[in-house]
């Protein structure tokens, strides 16, 4: 099967918006962490990132669903 050129930028969208979410977790995770537990404003960073995420993925995809 041939992916065309719509469809690898779909991919490498989606591949770049997942990449930026685990470098942001892992950044929180690094900064906000006290031993082994994730301090109070490191999981409320934690919870922001996530909402992040899914706004970022939401746009992602209604700008690449304009293109068509």
């Amino acid at each position: 099967m041939e992916l065309d050129a719509e469809m690898r930028r779909k991919i490498a969208v989606s591949v770049g918006a997942v990449v930026v979410f685990i470098a942001l977790l892992i950044f929180i995770g690094i900064q906000y962490t006290n031993g082994h537990d994730l301090s109070e404003i490191g999981a409320y960073y934690f919870v922001g990132a996530i909402g992040l995420f899914i706004v970022l993925m939401a746009a992602a995809g209604m700008l690449l669903d304009r293109g068509e």
